[in-house]
């Protein structure tokens, strides 16, 4: 037996940790809250091409921009609080995050090379494009997870960094950096935050709550269209590169979390706790995220969002729903099934065993033996 203070006792531990996660069953909450968060993002994805000159959509993108993504990576967050350097858990960052990066990194550099017909199209695994970024920041998002549960107030912390990175114009965009940092705080709140906290946001009084706040959003979105850099939603750049006072940045940075924090909240509120004929596909959001991708970009480069019936009320309608059946339709099985080569590849032949594992197969291997010691 390993004693649980050495490494060999500690990746036992990870291994048995890693075994009764997998085998827990999942929680409905949280399938269906990945799903509806995934199903805002193609539907974001599709307006970008249609704003243009509508206020209305133009509000509605905004304010859908300012929760959707930190809705769902706060759910990363969340359900990254047990990682640890062990083995296993290094293993599955690398395979199902990492791997994935490279690869549609790669794919989305040459589809925007050849479908685009752009030859300035640079293949580099530094400047992540389109959507790959969240991949990116999600491996180092993972990475420094130990650190933070380390620190005795790391939401502070992680603050602190997105509004230094708010305000430095010089930050490289190698790994795309500046968004990393920026959006940084709504992870490491998902690794602070407990069951408890989920269960908060979903009465019915919250519910209630997020009603006005979703219709004065929607009114301050209005509002700001002619008013404000829809780039602050991105977190892309820095106050300098809008043209604002470097103040500016940590200041729209608070004004950013806080409104993101009530929406996301409002979100949450909203999203079902059963069983729902969705909740299955909740499992899938990182196929819809990755592959809906070619098929906003594949109509763009087709000219397809040039028709002018498409920027009217009707054709936003038809667009919408055309966005949220493909996604919804790729994070189905059978789609999982064909992908699940590139997206969740098994490559256990890639790795080493670790310590545990051989000590594992050398025992069972040592006790037919010491029975037919014993027999004789």
């Amino acid at each position: 037996m390993f004693h649980a203070d050495t490494p060999a006792g500690q990746n036992e531990q990870s291994k048995q940790n890693e075994t009764s996660e997998l085998t827990k069953p999942r929680d409905a909450f949280f399938d269906n809250a990945k799903y509806l968060a995934i199903l805002l993002v193609a539907v974001g994805h599709s307006w970008e091409p249609l704003k243009g000159g509508d206020r209305v959509l133009q509000g509605l993108y905004l304010v859908v921009y300012s929760f959707h993504m930190p809705a769902f990576i706060v759910i990363s967050g969340y359900f990254s609080r047990s990682f640890d350097m062990s083995p296993a858990r290094l293993k599955r960052l690398l395979t199902g995050v990492a791997l994935p990066y490279v690869l549609f990194e790669i794919a989305y550099s040459l589809f925007s090379r050849y479908a685009n017909d752009d030859p300035h199209q640079r293949i580099t695994l530094l400047d992540p494009l389109y959507l790959t970024w969240f991949l990116c920041a999600l491996f180092i998002w993972r990475l420094t997870t130990p650190i933070w549960k380390l620190v005795r107030r790391p939401l502070p912390i992680a603050l602190g960094i997105a509004m230094l990175a708010s305000c430095t114009p010089d930050m490289t965009d190698d790994f795309d950096l500046q968004r990393l940092a920026q959006f940084l705080p709504y992870f490491v709140l998902g690794l602070v935050l407990k069951p408890e906290h989920f269960r908060w946001v979903r009465r019915r009084a919250a519910r209630v709550l997020s009603v006005p706040v979703f219709v004065s959003a929607l009114v301050v979105g209005y509002w700001a269209v002619p008013r404000m850099n829809a780039g602050w939603v991105y977190h892309h750049d820095s106050a300098q590169e809008f043209g604002a006072p470097w103040w500016a940045g940590p200041v729209m940075m608070l004004l950013m979390f806080g409104c993101s924090l009530l929406l996301t909240a409002g979100f949450y509120s909203w999203v079902p706790g059963r069983t729902t004929w969705f909740t299955a596909l909740g499992a899938g959001t990182l196929y819809g995220y990755l592959l809906h991708g070619f098929l906003i970009k594949g109509a763009g480069y087709a000219g397809l969002y040039d028709h002018a019936w498409l920027h009217r009320p009707y054709g936003v309608a038809l667009v919408t729903v055309l966005a949220a059946t493909a996604v919804t339709l790729l994070c189905t099985p059978p789609v999982r099934r064909v992908f699940r080569s590139v997206i969740e590849p098994d490559m256990a032949w890639a790795f080493k065993r670790d310590a545990a594992e051989l000590a594992r197969d050398r025992g069972r291997l040592e006790r037919p033996i010491v029975r037919e010691k014993v027999n004789a």
